[in-house]
């Protein structure tokens, strides 16, 4: 891997890794919470084989949304929610328009640059799902997994099976396995 991608993936697990599902009390809590990331897609159901199917993420809403448009046509878009252990923060948007279509964005690189996100997203068994991920429709499996060790503020270290994908659409996605305690505010030196 390179080390570009390797500084990105350290500083994506490092504060991923650090958010955890323990409730922030009121005095540390931040008046604003980030509840969804949309990926906008061509294919809901090829995006659903890959978040819903093979590593397991929830449906909490599918519907097709039609409205009328200036020009007399209806404008049609299916947005689909997928969550993981919590239906408020951190939910997985699908977001594919029917009618008008988009165009596909045109440029492709071989490594995340500027504007490109990255999700990461943890499992419990990273071998387990990792024969169905590959085998989602489009997927372009970029690094296979790899264990690697990360500092923690302190010091110590985080081990973590790591992985990096592209999904159908493009959407770099790093599909991780902790083996270690995340990394928490209480890591700094």
């Amino acid at each position: 891997m390179n080390k570009v991608l390797q500084l990105l993936l350290v500083t994506c697990i490092t504060f991923t890794a650090s958010i955890s599902a323990k409730e922030t009390t009121s005095e540390e809590r931040a008046p604003i919470d980030i509840r969804r990331t949309t990926f906008i897609v061509n294919d809901a159901d090829k995006s659903l084989a890959l978040y819903r199917d093979a590593l397991g993420l929830k449906v909490i809403y599918d519907q097709v949304i039609s409205t009328p448009m200036e020009n007399g046509e209806i404008k049609k878009r299916r947005l689909v929610f997928l969550k993981a252990n919590n239906d408020y923060v951190g939910v997985l948007g699908i977001l594919e328009y029917i009618h008008p279509l988009k165009p596909q964005r045109q440029e492709k690189f071989n490594e995340p640059v500027p504007g490109d996100p990255i999700t990461v997203i943890n499992v419990d068994d990273l071998d387990k799902v990792w024969p169905a991920v590959v085998a989602s429709p489009g997927i372009t499996v970029i690094d296979k997994p790899e264990l690697v060790e990360y500092p923690r503020g302190n010091g110590e270290k985080i081990r973590v099976k790591q992985t990096m994908i592209q999904d159908a659409d493009g959407y770099w996605l790093e599909v991780n396995q902790l083996f270690d305690k995340p990394a928490s505010s209480a890591d700094k030196k």
